[in-house]
């Protein structure tokens, strides 16, 4: 191979390996597909939940907030939001608020979608999709855990097993 080629290579290679590096310390080595993401503001938004009760983002300030994006067409949230609802339903998880956000689908696709995997999730709509977009998901399912001061930490890629051991520790010790 040339020398240029070479040299390009390795430099992306490096960019790529810094960009999806752990934070030592903070995150097991065991919870796998996440970013770091150097403390950026979170955006805030004010979306609906199923019953028409509106939750603004500013009022989870305080708390560590586990936001989630998904859609009933994307397979891996399929397989995910189960793992999701166990976690929350086990009470293992003590000090994250979760917020799970339906990006651009209707209520009653969401409805009827719960009712098909056997889910009862408490779930904000975001109809138009413009919410998704300012925090720009690298595609669905993806997790951000933003911390008390509402600055983004961590991003999660793709289906995790949130109810197993490791990711239930990880989100318990954030401080």
């Amino acid at each position: 191979m040339n020398d240029w080629f070479c040299r390009a290579f390795l430099g992306f290679y490096c960019c790529v390996a810094l960009t999806v590096a752990p934070v030592y310390g903070a995150v097991p080595k065991d919870v796998k597909g996440f970013l770091d993401l150097n403390k950026k503001q979170a955006f805030d938004f004010k979306l609906k939940n199923m019953d028409g009760v509106e939750i603004d983002s500013k009022s989870l300030r305080g708390h560590w907030v586990f936001l989630h994006f998904w859609a009933s067409w994307c397979g891996p949230c399929r397989k995910e939001l189960p793992a999701i609802q166990a976690m929350i339903q086990s009470k293992h998880v003590k000090k994250v608020r979760f917020i799970l956000v339906n990006t651009a689908e209707t209520e009653d696709i969401v409805f009827n979608f719960f009712g098909v995997i056997g889910v009862d999730l408490p779930t904000l709509l975001d109809t138009t999709g413009e919410v998704t977009e300012k925090f720009k998901p690298r595609g669905l399912p993806t997790t951000i855990i933003i911390d008390p001061q509402g600055k983004m930490r961590y991003l999660f890629f793709g289906g995790r097993p949130w109810n197993t051991k490791p990711y239930q520790d990880f989100l318990n010790q954030l401080n």
